[in-house]
């Protein structure tokens, strides 16, 4: 296959090895993927190495909370959301490997789609109401509930994980610090309107046919949670996208949180949209 791709499970293990310092693939993700041509997804800012192969992808990443999450997610959505099928989710040395099916489609931050703001727009807001739509009576993960989240920010604040420079501009004007950040998100919760969320709702995680959303990635922080927890971390995307912040190109500047609220029925909460947001900067 003269495209580029490698196809030695080797060559795999090797870059896991330096990046996580372990060795061997668990046998049932290496008998999977053994002899198969595969491209390594530079796309986003995971702290995985993302494996494409034609029919799978395969992420290799520290064993925490959100890999068991979305694991688990993953079988608790099929036939409810268009999600992956997980084919194997395997520890070893502290390293998680899950190997889940391809999505079809592409993502919504796709170039020829990012020339159509509306229809972006449009499909991102089809995806927000698919998700809100999942009865979450029985689902019993919680990961995403916001006690939850503010109880992995404050592990992430001692342990000095959160990375100050990739933030909003006024972020560190209008706090000390993140501890400062913290004990205001802390103090200021408010009360919680509980939809199924994805959890990380940006663009890169958003598969769409063209025309409406054909499934979602990277579900670690998928579950139950405020509808604003999805709305503000798709409004951002939508706007950073439009704004030219990843390509150097505006297509819309200036993109308003009511170009997205309107189409989902619902006026901006001004005072969700921000805590949401700030929220995120601890992550």
């Amino acid at each position: 296959m003269n495209d580029g791709r490698s196809t030695s499970a080797a060559m795999i293990e090797s870059l896991v090895a330096g990046r996580f310092g372990c060795t061997g693939i668990p046998a049932p993700v290496l008998e999977r993927i053994i002899g198969r041509p595969y491209i390594t997804d530079i796309t986003g800012r995971s702290r995985s190495c993302v494996f494409i192969f034609d029919d799978m992808v395969l992420k290799v990443q520290r064993r925490n909370e959100e890999t068991d999450n979305e694991a688990a997610m993953l079988v608790w959505l099929r036939g409810k959301l268009s999600v992956p099928e997980c084919l194997a989710y395997e520890l070893k040395d502290g390293i998680a490997y899950t190997l889940e099916t391809r999505m079809p489609g592409r993502m919504l931050c796709d170039g020829e789609i990012m020339q159509d703001p509306d229809r972006a727009v449009s499909i991102a807001a089809e995806g927000l109401k698919r998700l809100q739509a999942i009865d979450i009576s029985g689902c019993p993960y919680t990961v995403s509930r916001l006690e939850s989240r503010l109880k992995a920010a404050r592990r992430r604040v001692e342990a000095g994980l959160v990375d100050m420079d990739d933030a909003e501009p006024e972020t560190w004007k209008m706090f000390r610090g993140p501890e400062d950040l913290l004990r205001w998100l802390e103090n200021s919760r408010p009360d919680e309107d509980l939809v199924m969320t994805h959890g990380d709702y940006c663009m890169p995680n958003i598969f769409t046919d063209g025309k409406e959303t054909s499934g979602f990635i990277d579900l670690g922080k998928c579950g139950p949670a405020d509808r604003w927890q999805d709305i503000a971390i798709g409004y951002r995307s939508l706007r950073d996208n439009f704004g030219g912040a990843y390509t150097g190109r505006a297509v819309r500047p200036g993109f308003r949180a009511e170009e997205l609220t309107d189409l989902l029925g619902i006026r901006v909460d001004e005072s969700k949209l921000k805590y949401y947001l700030l929220l995120d900067e601890l992550f």
